[in-house]
């Protein structure tokens, strides 16, 4: 598959690609619930005529056999969405399209990066005859709550993969370009999840009762200064608490108080220390206020970064630029975002892309996970250029 034919299949299918992403975005679903995404998805499947396995409830692999001895190569995708009602505007004005559902939207690029797979899985599909080895197309449903990566592992167990590939859409960078650097490129996250129990009672009389809500106010001070003074300071671990609720009366004092927020971080062991340090201080806190603390289910989940393979992420800054324009491979930063690519990246070598989708002009760049976040439909054949690529690439180098 020539770098022409590449670029061709590419021109062919951008108006299929576009309208895959507007169908997915319309139909936004929170995983594990993707059911009109996976219907659509596998639709597109089955006109291929691909044999797939399922991934959980949601989840698919295509695979495309070549029937001629090469490599292994795992492409993936992720197809949920998240609670976040949609602004029919982005940055610019109205958007070209919004989802059906005002609760739900794709609000990160999920969108994008599904229908990116599925022009790939097209163009591959049509040149089956000049490849070699096996495609296996991951379709990972419920990213954005952790419910699908285990079930899409689980399903991969069975095959030989020699080298993974994914991207993601992102806001910070300029649309245009593509970053395939190694090592880490998004965080690790480890959760926030705990409620202090005190004992409940009438507003007057705090004397009488043991009020939690001073207690996780106070615990917000302790842990800060804590890791103020014990994460080591060549290493960032952020700790972002997002709320605290603790009642609703003002003239009742409750018997909880709740905690929940993150921790993101690019170096584990910090990760861990971090953990252990906020639980430490939770433990005291409480003991201070005569309080009661307990660690929710997530409290002890731990999330590694995303590091890409210094091998694959060199091999594809080489490969790339034999078919993207000049300029269009870009070093950026490393983002504070958590994303289970990590997950595979701990078992498979291979890269995780950052596809630049910030244009002032179309009004893309609004933050991820937020009401105003769109696309750039623009760069989304720099992404299946990029897929092709480092797909046939791969296949070439065996």
């Amino acid at each position: 598959m020539t770098n022409e034919e590449i670029k061709k299949q590419t021109e062919q299918l951008k108006d299929y690609v576009v309208n895959c992403r507007r169908t997915i975005h319309r139909l936004a679903e929170i995983g594990p619930m993707e059911f009109k995404t996976s219907a659509f998805i596998q639709s597109q499947i089955e006109e291929l005529g691909l044999p797939f396995d399922r991934a959980g409830k949601t989840g698919l692999i295509a695979i495309l056999d070549t029937g001629k001895p090469g490599p292994h190569i795992a492409l993936r995708a992720d197809i949920d969405a998240l609670p976040v009602p949609e602004n029919p505007n982005n940055l610019a004005g109205p958007r070209v399209c919004v989802s059906d559902d005002p609760e739900t939207c794709h609000a990160c690029g999920h969108d994008a990066h599904s229908s990116m797979l599925l022009g790939s899985m097209k163009a591959l599909v049509a040149c089956k005859d000049s490849l070699r080895g096996i495609v296996y197309f991951c379709f990972e449903a419920g990213e954005e709550n952790g419910t699908g990566i285990d079930d899409m592992l689980a399903a991969l167990a069975k095959y030989k993969i020699d080298t993974i590939w994914g991207i993601h859409v992102y806001a910070s960078l300029e649309s245009g370009k593509i970053c395939v650097d190694a090592g880490p490129r998004m965080a690790g996250v480890a959760s926030v999840d705990l409620e202090f129990i005190g004992k409940g009672g009438h507003g007057s009389r705090p004397d009488l009762s043991i009020n939690p809500v001073y207690c996780a106010a106070n615990f917000m001070n302790n842990v800060a200064v804590a890791f103020a003074n014990q994460i080591d300071a060549n290493e960032t671990v952020t700790l972002g608490i997002t709320s605290i609720q603790g009642g609703k009366a003002s003239n009742v004092i409750p018997d909880t108080a709740k905690v929940i927020g993150s921790m993101r971080f690019f170096n584990v062991k910090e990760g861990q220390k971090a953990v252990n340090i906020l639980k430490e201080v939770a433990e005291h806190t409480a003991a201070m206020h005569q309080c009661k603390v307990e660690f929710g289910p997530k409290a002890s989940h731990l999330m590694g970064p995303v590091v890409n393979d210094a091998d694959c992420s060199e091999f594809a800054k080489k490969v790339l630029t034999e078919v993207l324009p000049d300029g269009a491979v870009s070093p950026c930063e490393k983002w504070y975002a958590s994303e289970s690519f990590g997950r595979y990246l701990l078992k498979y070598p291979g890269v995780f892309a950052f596809l630049g989708i910030n244009n002032p002009k179309y009004g893309s760049g609004a933050q991820h996970h937020n009401e105003y976040f769109d696309v750039d439909e623009s760069v989304l054949p720099l992404g299946m250029l990029a897929t092709l690529k480092y797909t046939t690439a791969f296949m070439e180098k065996g």
